[in-house]
């Protein structure tokens, strides 16, 4: 079975003996996205060559260092992905880097195959982006880390955390960007999932939420329990809802790529549900949104 025949990569199925997960592209079936999560020990440290790939390194839990082109990174992270948003930082191609973290963490590394090399960076957390997005039970908070605009200083590799309130619809409506003609991009995908439990900071492992990707010719046609550290590969096809079961807020870290010159997020909805989009002008966003921001949990 092939990359693009398993779409839906369940938690472990991707594990190696350090990391989380591990998916190339090649894995994956396609050119451009992959996903590294790596787990360091307290004191631990792992030595990468990114070669062709530029990279994001965005701590999950924990913080850590990072040593790169001779300068020193140092990344507080956070407690978990529903504590707040992160400090993150950026690799290029061809850049030997060291990680370590003395405390211990889990650090997300999203990469896209490139050609230009840009500067190794850091970001602080108070100058990453946060969107309420859609209205009413399709409210969602879209962190727009890596998004175009929001970082230009990548070559392919864009990236967006996504947080939906237990009970909501994120995702949504479906939408794709892939080589159909009424799109105006294409772009591999990645979803990697965390599920929470309401009223907690912490990851639950009995949590569960539901996603869609589908083509209108049903070739693809997915419908899936989504588990706590779960992969979701999106090679073409419209994609969502993502939906968050009530008691189990959802989180969710989007690696897109492609192979057009210029990086954007664009996106054309499946017709049959565009409408949507108009009935939120008559809705309240979820008074819930946003959940975090860089100094912590939104509490009101």
């Amino acid at each position: 079975m092939t990359g693009v025949e398993r779409r839906h990569w369940p938690v472990g199925s991707l594990a190696t003996e350090r990391d989380a997960v591990t998916l190339t592209p090649a894995r994956a079936g396609w050119s451009y996205t992959g996903l590294r999560v790596v787990r360091l020990a307290p004191g631990g440290h792992i030595d990468l060559a990114t070669g062709g790939q530029e990279m994001a390194v965005l701590p999950l839990t924990g913080g850590l260092e990072v040593r790169v082109d001779g300068r020193v990174i140092r990344l507080e992270g956070r407690d978990s992905v529903f504590t707040r948003v992160t400090d993150w930082a950026y690799l290029p191609i061809d850049a030997d880097a060291r990680l370590s973290s003395p405390g211990g963490c889990e650090v997300a590394l999203p990469s896209a195959r490139a050609s230009r090399r840009f500067e190794p960076v850091r970001i602080d957390a108070h100058d990453v982006p946060i969107e309420v997005r859609g209205a009413g039970p399709a409210t969602r908070q879209v962190t727009n880390f890596m998004a175009p605009g929001a970082f230009d200083g990548a070559d392919r590799l864009m990236c967006v955390e996504l947080l939906t309130p237990d009970g909501n619809w994120s995702s949504y409506p479906p939408h794709r960007h892939d080589t159909s003609p009424e799109c105006p991009v294409n772009n591999e995908e990645i979803y990697y999932f965390r599920v929470g439990r309401a009223g907690q900071d912490t990851t639950s492992p009995d949590g569960f939420a539901f996603h869609r990707t589908y083509t209108p010719d049903g070739v693809i046609n997915d419908s899936v329990v989504i588990g706590d550290g779960d992969v979701f590969c999106i090679p073409r096809g419209y994609h969502g809802p993502c939906v968050a079961a009530p008691g189990y807020p959802l989180y969710y870290l989007n690696v897109l790529a492609g192979p057009g010159g210029t990086r954007s997020l664009a996106f054309c909805d499946d017709p049959a549900h565009h409408w949507v989009r108009d009935a939120w002008e008559d809705m309240n966003p979820d008074p819930r949104c946003p959940l975090t921001n860089a100094t912590g949990r939104v509490t009101r």
